[in-house]
Parts: structure tokens; C-alpha cells; sequence
């Protein structure tokens, strides 16, 4: 296998520790050991020394990871589970390993634009050229509904355009073989293709997080400004520009570790929210948020992932939520796939039109 001398020393320190077991949002889904950092470094450990051969059941369990940075935030002495879990699937790919189910969407993706091989369902409207672009990106489009948000802008008075052959931003790519020359290709292509616009609005969490980070971290030029579709929601409600009347509602955030660790972005979620009611917050929130989902991994682990998701509810019905908000298509998707009766499931921007 081969895996940097960074990553090695970072396995080797994960291997004896259980400080992150609480918040793995897999291991507590399946509760199994397997799932847990410090076993996937122990695995990798083995294999890393030659010990044992980077077989099969190694790399699926590789893939068992949802990079979702929730060990990182909870490791106090600085060891990055994601950073190996990410050398070890780009190791897989090297070394033609890949599992068929990874393939599967490699090739769809290459062909569609997206890991699901479908055509997009978002009903686009037509909109006047702007130097603005909506990027809704491919969860939206092919598996989510977007009608919402796009209404949300419009009454808002806001001037925007949206692509409708829109390029995949690279996250699918990154999550799945990380820092590969197809990954990088991929970025660059879709930079290019924002290179006219003076702003980009992110609606999923995900292209945000790569625009903003992996884009600059490989040196990638994204000449256009990029805000996450949750900040620029609460610069309206802040400038005025969007009049939201506060209800007798209560709302519970589920924080998208994407904004929440990986881009640090907690705050503007609640001013949107106590704008339009009261907030109230559940178990494991802000930047200790617990992932609702993941639709990559829903096409290879559904089982799991509607436990990822209903592990959340547990938490929200815990704390007496009447309203679960969410910021993320695909959590909006897994969530509301095994959404219990008693409690309402609502995006953001459906939280915002409940107040105008």
C-alpha cells in the first residue's frame, strides 16, 4: 500500500486510542469495533508494515468511513483519521483495487456527471444571464428538489442565473479516491466553468466545502466568490433585503459537519432560524454535530445509513424538537426517509418561506 510517512505516523497513534468512539456516527450505527478509527488505523497498520495483504475486506472497510471529521474534532492530541482513510482509498486506486460498487459510480459519474448514472430531475426554470450563479449541485438536481430555495431567491428580489449543464465540483470524486490527477481535472474543469461569474451560491454543503478548501489547498484558481447558500440566507435577512416574520415556532438545526467542521460556518444557521422563531438544540450540535447521511455511501450501505439517520431522530426526539431544520440535501433525503410522525422535517429555505 502505498501511503505517506505522515499518514503512517498518524495510524500508528490512532491504533491505541478509543477517545472518538462516541462520535462516530458509523460505529454507532452498526456497533461494530471494525468501524471505529482506531480499528481502521490498526487494520492499516498491518498492512502498512506488509504484515498482511491490503485485501478485500480492508478496503471495503476503508470505504465504511464518512470522512465526516468527527474524530479529527474529537482527537485532543491532533491525530487525523480522515487524512489515512483518504491515502488509503487513493492507495486502492493506485493500485487498481478500487471495490466494484466504487467503480460503479466512477463510471457513472465519467458518463453523467453524477455517481448515479441518472439524468437530473430539478425542474430549472428559466432565468436572465447574472453574475451570480445558484450551483445546486448533483444531489440536487438528481435526487433532491431545489424548487424551494430557487423560490427563496426570487422573492428575495435576488439577481441569479443557474447552469443547466452545471459541472460536478469534484466532491464525489474527492471522497471517493481523494487527491488523484482525475480529482484535480474534474476541480479544474468546473473552475473553469465559473470563471465568468463574480459570485458562486452553494446550496449543498458539499461543493462549498471543496470550493472553499480542497480547491485552494491544490492550488486550483476559482476566480469567482464562493458562499455557502446558508450565509448568504442570513447577509439577506441581516441587509433587510429578505423580510422574515418571527412565529411561535420552534426550530432544531442538524449542523452539516461540512459547514460546521469543515468550514467552521456554525452561527449563520441560528440567526436565520431565531429570525424566524426560537431555536432550540439537540444532542451533539454545532461543531460536535453527528452526520444524518451520506448519499454516496447510501448507494453501497443503505442499511447503515438510514441507522446513520434515524440515530438522529433519537437525538431530536430526545430533546423535545418540533421542527428539524437541515441545511444538506442528501441529510434532507436520509432523514426524511425515516422520519418518525410526530416530529416535522423541513429545509432551510422551507423554514424561511414557513416566515415571510
Amino acid at each position: 500500500m502505498q501511503i505517506s510517512q505522515k499518514s503512517k505516523q498518524h495510524i500508528d497513534s490512532c491504533r491505541f486510542c478509543w477517545m472518538c468512539h462516541h462520535i462516530c456516527p458509523i460505529g454507532n450505527a452498526t456497533g461494530l469495533e471494525r468501524n471505529t478509527a482506531r480499528a481502521r488505523a490498526l487494520g492499516l497498520s498491518l498492512v502498512a508494515r506488509g504484515a498482511v495483504p491490503y485485501s478485500k475486506d480492508m478496503i471495503d472497510n476503508v470505504y465504511e468511513c464518512a470522512l465526516c471529521g468527527g474524530c479529527v474534532h474529537e482527537c485532543v492530541t491532533g491525530w487525523d483519521p480522515v487524512m489515512f482513510t483518504k491515502e488509503a482509498r487513493l492507495a486502492a486506486a493506485l493500485e487498481g483495487k478500487l471495490p466494484p460498487y466504487i467503480q460503479k459510480m466512477l463510471i457513472h459519474l465519467q458518463e453523467t456527471g453524477n455517481i448515479y448514472g441518472e439524468e437530473p430531475k430539478a425542474d430549472i426554470p428559466e432565468l436572465p444571464d447574472s453574475d451570480t450563479l445558484f450551483f445546486l449541485g448533483q444531489d440536487a438536481r438528481v435526487k433532491g428538489d431545489c424548487k424551494a430555495a430557487i423560490l427563496l431567491l426570487q422573492k428575495a428580489g435576488v439577481p441569479f442565473t443557474i447552469l443547466r449543464d452545471e459541472p460536478n465540483s469534484g466532491y464525489a470524486m474527492d471522497f471517493m479516491v481523494g487527491a488523484a490527477a482525475e480529482t484535480k481535472d474534474m476541480m479544474k474543469k468546473c473552475a473553469d466553468v465559473l470563471k465568468p461569474f463574480q459570485r458562486v451560491i452553494c446550496y449543498d454543503p458539499a461543493d462549498a466545502k471543496v470550493m472553499k478548501r480542497e480547491y485552494k489547498e491544490w492550488g486550483i484558481d476559482l476566480v469567482p466568490e464562493v458562499i455557502t447558500f446558508t450565509g448568504f440566507l442570513a447577509e439577506l435577512i441581516h441587509s433587510g433585503k429578505l423580510q422574515v416574520k418571527k412565529q411561535n415556532l420552534t426550530f432544531t438545526p442538524q449542523d452539516s459537519p461540512l459547514l460546521a467542521r469543515d468550514l467552521e460556518e456554525v452561527q449563520p444557521m441560528r440567526d436565520i432560524l431565531s429570525a424566524c422563531g426560537t431555536v432550540k438544540e439537540m444532542l451533539l450540535y454545532g461543531e460536535n454535530t453527528m452526520m444524518a447521511g451520506n448519499l454516496i455511501m447510501n448507494e453501497y450501505m443503505p442499511d447503515v445509513m438510514k441507522k446513520v439517520a434515524a440515530n438522529r431522530w433519537v437525538n431530536a426526539k430526545n430533546a423535545g424538537a418540533e421542527n428539524v431544520v437541515t441545511q444538506s440535501p442528501a441529510e434532507y433525503i436520509l432523514l426524511n426517509a425515516v422520519k418518525p410522525e410526530n416530529i416535522n422535517l423541513l429545509s432551510l429555505e422551507e423554514a424561511v418561506l414557513a416566515c415571510l
